[in-house]
Order: C-alpha cells, then sequence, then structure tokens
C-alpha cells in the first residue's frame, strides 16, 4: 500500500463506536495509525474490546459514561451508533473523523487504496460556497477555479463544518428500500466534492464523517436512539438536520438486517414527513450567537412543534438541553481551560 500523508495529527481525533473487536483497524494502519482514536464501547461493559497493537486510544464503555457524566449520562443513547457523540464531547481536539467498524479501505478505479481520512481533512481545511453553485464543482481543487459569471465577491467561500463521505458497495438505504432492492451494491466512483447549498437539507450519515468540532461540536448531538427509544437509524440525519441550516469514499462491508432496520425506522419514516418541514422552516433569533444557545433555542422549538407529533420529542428536546449542559461541564470556556484529553479508568 502506498505511503500516507498525515496532516494534522495533533490536532485530530478518531471516534469509533463498536460492540467488537476493531480488526478493521489493520486495514486502515496506513492511515490512521498516528492519530488518537476515542473508541465508545456500546453494549454490554463487560466485554473486552480488542484494538490492535500499535494505535493510541482510549476506551470508554457505558460505566465510564455513567461515571463521568452523572445524572446526565441519560442524554447518551444506549445500543445504537448514536453513543459516538460521546466520544465528540470527550475530545479536545479541533477536528473530528468518525467511522463505523464495517467500513474499510475503498479502492479507486485506478485500484489505488482511497485515504479517507486525507480527503476529508483536505476538505475542512478548503472553504465552501453554499451561496453560489459552481459548475466545476470544488473550485478551490487543482485543475479547478471558479467558472465565468461566479460573483467575485463570493470567491473567498466560508469556513468548511462538515466533510461528508460516502460508501462503494453497502448504499446507506432504509429498511423498505434495502427489501426491495436487496441485491443493489453502489460500484460508481464519483471523483468530485460538491457544496451543499444554504438552505438544503440532506441525510446526513455517520459511517464516513469530518467535522470542525470547534465550529459546530456542540450542535452534533445524535439525539435518543435505541435502548429504551422508539425510534433507531435516525441518529446521524438528527444531527445533520440540526446543523444544516462529496468524495472521500470507504468501502461499506456489511449490509445490515433490513428487518431489524425496519423495526427501528418505521415511525421515523412517518414522523420524517414532518421533521424535514420543521427544519425547513426553523428560525433561530439573532441574538443566539452561540452554538449552544442556538441549538437550546433549537429544544424549545423541538419540544413546541414537534411535540405535538409524538411525546418523544418532548424527551428528546430534555436530552438536547441535558447535552449541551453535558457538553459546557466537560469543555469549559475561558483562558486555560482547553485541557488534553483524559483516560478512562
Amino acid at each position: 500500500m502506498a505511503s500516507a500523508t498525515h496532516l494534522l495529527t495533533d490536532e485530530l481525533d478518531i471516534v469509533i463506536p463498536t460492540i467488537r473487536n476493531l480488526d478493521f483497524l489493520e486495514m486502515w494502519r496506513p492511515f490512521l495509525q498516528p492519530y488518537h482514536l476515542i473508541i465508545v464501547q456500546d453494549g454490554d461493559p463487560s466485554k473486552t474490546i480488542k484494538v490492535p497493537d500499535g494505535f493510541d486510544y482510549e476506551l470508554y464503555n457505558r460505566n465510564d459514561i455513567n461515571r463521568i457524566l452523572g445524572p446526565r449520562s441519560s442524554c447518551i443513547s444506549f445500543k445504537d451508533s448514536a453513543c459516538r457523540c460521546f466520544g465528540y464531547m470527550v475530545s479536545k481536539k479541533k477536528y473530528i473523523f468518525t467511522i463505523d467498524d464495517d467500513c474499510f479501505v475503498a479502492q479507486d478505479p485506478a485500484g489505488k487504496p482511497v485515504n479517507a481520512l486525507e480527503q476529508h481533512i483536505k476538505n475542512l481545511l478548503s472553504p465552501s460556497t453554499p451561496f453560489f453553485f459552481n459548475t466545476l464543482y470544488d473550485p478551490y481543487r487543482d485543475g479547478a477555479d471558479f467558472v465565468r459569471g461566479y460573483p467575485f465577491s463570493l470567491r473567498e467561500g466560508v469556513p468548511t463544518a462538515v466533510s461528508h463521505g460516502l460508501w462503494l458497495n453497502i448504499p446507506d438505504y432504509d429498511a423498505p428500500t434495502q427489501l426491495v432492492k436487496p441485491l443493489e451494491r453502489n460500484t460508481r466512483f464519483v471523483d468530485a466534492v460538491l457544496t451543499i447549498p444554504k438552505g438544503t437539507l440532506f441525510p446526513m450519515c455517520g459511517m464516513n464523517l469530518g467535522f470542525d468540532r470547534d465550529l459546530i461540536g456542540p450542535a452534533m448531538y445524535f439525539g435518543l436512539m435505541g435502548d429504551g427509544q422508539p425510534i433507531g437509524r435516525y441518529d446521524d440525519m438528527w444531527a445533520g438536520w440540526c446543523i444544516k441550516t462529496g468524495l472521500p469514499y470507504i468501502y461499506h462491508s456489511k449490509a445490515s438486517n433490513p428487518f431489524v432496520n425496519l423495526r427501528k425506522e418505521y415511525k421515523g419514516i412517518f414522523w420524517q414527513e414532518e421533521i424535514i418541514p420543521f427544519f425547513q422552516a426553523a428560525v433561530l433569533p439573532k441574538d443566539c450567537t452561540t452554538v449552544q444557545a442556538c441549538y437550546v433555542e433549537l429544544s424549545k422549538q423541538v419540544k413546541e412543534k414537534l411535540g405535538k407529533v409524538d411525546p418523544y420529542f418532548d424527551k428528546l428536546a430534555e436530552a438536547m438541553v441535558t447535552w449541551i449542559e453535558a457538553w459546557d461541564e466537560l469543555n469549559p470556556t475561558g483562558p486555560g481551560a482547553k485541557l488534553a484529553n483524559g483516560k478512562a479508568n
């Protein structure tokens, strides 16, 4: 495998939710080994998760989450990959890359391994252009630029908050689509980076995702999902809808059970017809000048508007506030407040 470029090794944490041994990291070793890993163990905390030798990591299980957050641990989902957002909270780095343990290194059309993390970092370090679409896609990429007619006043772009990767092989389908297309696989490698326009929502997927934690970290809450909740598999999309007011690819190796997924998703399939118009219409007051203030205000609107859809949204709105309280407790502001990552005991 070709040698990898390792950017931002001191400024980026890799967050992995898991219930199993992390053998998949062997494939990723050339790309990920120089970085610090935050592993969030879901399920049975008495189970031992094995991590390949040579990786620098801290591992948190449910007992650790309960010990660190106390009563506020109720905002962290159990038996659902939404637990990964605890890793976002305890990280002290500027950037986060999160990946699932069934995601393997993809190959481009020439058969070269794709360094997904390197592409995420390049995306995050390049501006985005959400106010005006460029027909050559990413104008900051080598060999491209802004086309004729693109306003010069907008060519500096704005800071990039999220880099959303894609998947070869198993598409990220909902359960009904899985059931009617069980053999469908994505084999198209599109070598392009696009900015999602301002005001356009999208279904964010957390299995191959990079983001600027300093910029939007408190808003990257993956909601209440899994054990004890009436809904699952909407955790990453909820976060994506909250933060949204390309390349790179990984190889998604394992198709989840569509019947299990349907049981988790069926209420969400109905509710999303109410949720999406809610986010399309949501407006935050101008006096909300921090991510935390915006998120707390959004929680009030969730309770007021979506609470009419189902009592679950009242509970979710309360969890959104608890999440912000927990975030602020672990991430105090002010001189000298930014601490190094801790270690789970």
